[in-house]
């Protein structure tokens, strides 16, 4: 059986976290590296049943789509592509959704050496021509939504002549478009390695996540070659993924996170990849899925998590699960108990980026503390500094920052640049180390907990708070579906905390539960913690990604204050 690990890694097998820490360092290949060839294709040869893709929708369809599979649909996919003028640094948007076809074209762009541009379905026509424009998109992969595609028309309509190439998949045909699905049948698969991608340069381009955008415009995050090799630490040594397993990530392949835990990693193991198309996420169908299909590992958002604990998981058979992680967004210990006793399992949450792979984590060696993001990756080294650069103490709060080689070096899996935007790749590296802007301390074992972003922290009356503490705290008490805490302008004590909250079934908003929240709070954390605001909404402003705009509620506040 073909071990990729061990072509991939100098050691394989640790016997602690702190041999994981010393040990573990990627081999890239003297030949150069590209992941359609030397994973996907090269698992085919050695092992063509192995399942590489497990898929389902919700209208009773299902593929099973063994390695073989994967290479043959590739080339044919490469082969599109390649007709239609797509090659070697040439940006291609998919907008596939979760269907099965995204895993055909990503693998068949990597062969080309084209420049991957995963989108979300949700975007609209400024959205489409904002990132069109800015990574020089020549082509465009849709799913069949007649929604997207009409966005898309107008999009290229408002471009003229610098529009991209519009293709969609599993469709009638469309005016103006490209039937990929059509030429992808019609396709021979008789595609030959180009001898460029033997000691090509893996530092090249390989794909483009443009950033969530929670306080602007979001930056093009660009990644090279090795950001696949980067994910066999999230693969292996967080997800505990195994040859032979059945992995599900609950991610939209629009997102970063789809080829945290649907692709990369999980191939380099050995392990099936499971993915539900879904037109819309039930947590009762979820479980039944991963009944039904066996997953082994399994992994989400703490928003999904809390939904799953509101089912009655008594229903479900778990005996095939496990693993279980968690990340996306900072665990609430609460989400991790009720999973934990209904399951058995431990929630292991790992902290990443748009720009990172798996850089802290509860690792497989780990004992969880719930709340805690775990320990520094290998890879990462995380730091935790103060503004002037020298290291925090156990229990201080500060930036995480990644240290950087001499010249400037990164370690596999952080991104190569923010593409086009020399202001931001200054400043995100200034000091010979890439700033993440998240705020987090340090306990006596090692473990980080996090606090908060750098410009979320809220200043009242010469205290530092971070708001998650204080959302972990409201998550405890039944009434709050989702919250949100902010600082808010006040003329005393400079901020005072905020709470912005949605509230669960069942409940409305009175002077009574104000006070009743802000007494819970205070029994649950530092008293000067609790919101002495409390604004009950029907939802939270948030990106497209469904990350909440804390910077949406601050100015909000700050307009109403006159400041």
């Amino acid at each position: 059986m073909l071990d990729l690990l061990e072509r991939f890694l100098v050691r394989t097998e640790f016997s602690s976290y702190e041999d994981f820490f010393r040990g573990f360092a990627i081999r890239v290949p003297e030949e150069g590296f590209n992941f359609g060839y030397d994973v996907v294709d090269a698992r085919a040869a050695d092992e063509p049943g192995r399942m590489a893709l497990l898929w389902c929708n919700d209208h009773g369809e299902e593929q099973r789509l063994s390695f073989a599979d994967m290479k043959a649909g590739s080339d044919r996919a490469a082969q599109v592509f390649a007709a239609h003028g797509i090659g070697k640094g040439d940006a291609v948007m998919l907008t596939l959704k979760n269907r099965y076809e995204f895993w055909f074209c990503i693998v068949a762009l990597h062969k080309l050496g084209a420049v991957v541009v995963p989108a979300t379905h949700m975007l609209t026509e400024h959205d489409l021509e904002y990132r069109f424009t800015k990574a020089h998109v020549k082509m465009i992969v849709c799913a069949p939504d007649d929604g997207l595609c009409g966005y898309v028309d107008q999009a290229c309509a408002a471009m003229g002549a610098a529009a991209p190439l519009r293709a969609r998949v599993a469709a009638a045909p469309r005016e103006g478009w490209i039937d990929f699905s059509a030429e992808w049948k019609a396709a021979d698969g008789q595609w030959e390695r180009p001898a460029w991608t033997v000691g090509a340069d893996v530092h090249e381009p390989l794909l483009i996540y443009f950033s969530s955008g929670t306080s602007g415009h979001p930056k093009m995050v660009l990644h090279n070659h090795l950001y696949p090799l980067g994910h066999i630490i999230t693969s292996r040594y967080w997800h505990n993924d195994r040859p032979g397993g059945v992995h599900y990530t609950v991610a939209d392949t629009g997102w970063g996170k789809a080829v945290w835990g649907n692709l990369y990693g999980q191939w380099i193991v050995g392990s099936t990849v499971f993915v539900h198309d879904y037109d819309r996420f039930h947590a009762a169908r979820t479980l039944e899925l991963c009944s039904k299909y066996g997953v082994t590992n399994f992994c989400a958002p703490p928003t999904v998590y809390r939904f799953l604990i509101k089912e009655d998981m008594s229903k479900y058979d778990f005996s095939a699960l496990e693993y279980a992680c968690v990340a996306g967004e900072p665990l609430n210990p609460e989400v991790y108990n009720r999973f934990r006793d209904a399951t058995g399992l431990r929630l292991m949450e790992c902290y990443g980026q748009t720009e990172t792979t798996c850089s802290v984590g509860n690792f497989i060696w780990m004992e969880p503390k719930p709340g805690s993001m775990g320990k520094p990756s290998p890879l990462f080294r995380i730091k935790l500094v103060r503004p002037d650069g020298t290291e925090c103490d156990a229990g201080e709060h500060g930036e995480m920052v990644v240290p950087l080689g001499t010249a400037g070096e990164r370690p596999a899996g952080l991104f190569n640049e923010y593409l086009e935007n020399p202001e931001a790749n200054e400043y995100a590296t200034r000091g010979g180390v890439y700033h993440t802007g998240d705020v987090a301390w340090r306990d006596e074992e090692g473990y980080l907990w996090y606090v908060g972003r750098d410009d979320d922290l809220i200043k009242s009356s010469g205290y530092r708070i971070g708001p998650f503490e204080v959302e972990s705290a409201l998550m405890e008490h039944p009434a709050v579906l989702e919250c949100a805490v902010t600082g808010k302008p006040d003329p005393d004590r400079g901020q005072i905390v905020k709470a912005t909250i949605v509230l669960a079934k069942g409940y409305e908003a009175s002077d009574a539960l104000v006070k009743e929240l802000q007494e819970h709070v205070k029994k649950a954390t530092a008293p000067y913690k609790y919101p002495r605001a409390i604004e009950f909404v029907k939802e939270l402003p948030k990106t497209i990604s469904g990350k909440i705009r804390r910077v949406a509620i601050r100015q909000h506040d700050k307009e109403a204050s006159g400041k």
